[in-house]
Order: structure tokens, then sequence, then C-alpha cells
């Protein structure tokens, strides 16, 4: 099973790819993740995403793209999360195409649904946590961050939303519930 988890910042996608980890052997696919990954590799492509990080500059849709494919040539285990992809509609129909030569498919886009506020109050929670926990908040997690990610968001990844309902792949979860009630809806969604 392919599934996409489609949220703002702060959502809970993360939590939620990880608990489908380890309860349904999926791999999570998140670019942050795979971007930083590369750039230590020491591969071509890694050289790539390194040059372009260390100078600052946005890493190309065909890049991820790239690096997408090399994960979807290797174990499949469960299926693939994408958690922060795609986040435009040009990506969106990239990895559709992708999908498509690949010979695999995406069986459900689960869109997290937060009211605004609560996910600042919840961020801002987020990183008073870390905190109180000895840890650091991340570089991000403040309420004028939150702000223009949201901005980027709406912009940006938000229009996925109509994108995946007109292909009736889309189905939507109350991100704002506890953890272990967010994870029986998304079950709920997967079967």
């Amino acid at each position: 099973m392919n599934i996409i988890l489609l949220g703002p910042p702060g959502a809970g996608k993360g939590t939620q790819a990880a608990k489908l980890v380890e309860e349904r052997n999926m791999i999570q696919l998140s670019t942050g993740d795979m971007l930083r990954e590369a750039k230590t590799s020491g591969t071509e492509m890694g050289k790539k995403v390194a040059a372009i990080m260390d100078a600052g500059e946005l890493v190309t849709d065909e890049i991820v793209i790239g690096l997408i494919r090399e994960k979807l040539e290797g174990d499949k285990k469960g299926g693939f999360i994408f958690d922060g992809f795609p986040r435009t509609l040009p990506q969106a129909d990239a990895l559709a195409d992708l999908l498509y030569e690949k010979g695999e498919s995406l069986d459900v886009v689960i869109e997290m649904q937060v009211n605004d506020e609560v996910l600042v109050e919840r961020i801002l929670n987020r990183a008073a946590e870390a905190v109180a926990a000895g840890g650091e908040a991340r570089a991000d997690d403040n309420a004028e961050s939150l702000k223009v990610r949201l901005m980027a968001y709406y912009k940006q990844t938000a229009p996925l939303i109509g994108y995946y309902y007109a292909k009736g792949q889309l189905t939507s979860v109350d991100g704002l519930g506890e953890i272990e009630a967010v994870k029986a809806d998304i079950a709920k969604a997967l079967s």
C-alpha cells in the first residue's frame, strides 16, 4: 500500500508515519530525511544534493523525484508513506508518473485536518516540552516561523486537497484528536 500523508506543518504527519512504520512495516519517505541522507551518502546524487544544499539553494523537483525513484527500487516492505512530498501540483503529477513507471499505484491520500490556532498552540507546546526535557526546540518551532510555513502550505500544498479529491483518492481525518484516535481514523481509511 502506498499512501500520502497531507497536512500543514505540525499536523502530526511524522508521528502518524512512525506508527505506520512500526505497525504495518511501511517505509516512510520523508523528503527532508532523504535529502540529509543523500547529502552524506557520497553517491553521485548525494554530491549533487550536497552542492545545492551547501549553496543554500532549493533542491529541484527532478532531484527529489530521483531520490524517490531510488527508494522505490529497493525493498518495498509494507508499502510507502510519502511524508512532505508532493508539496505542489507539478510534484503530484511527477509522482503519479513515477509510480506508473514503476508499476506502483497510490492507494490513498490522507488529509490531516487541523485548526490553525490550535496548530500554533501545538507547535509552541512542542517547543516548550523539548526545552523542559533538557533538549532544544526546533529552530522553526515558533509562532512567526509557523505562520510563514503555513502561508507556504496554503499557497503551494493545499491545492493538492482538491487534486486528490477529484481523483477519488482523498480521505480526511481530524488531525487534532489524541494520537491514538488519529491513528484509529487512519487505520479505518487504510482498510
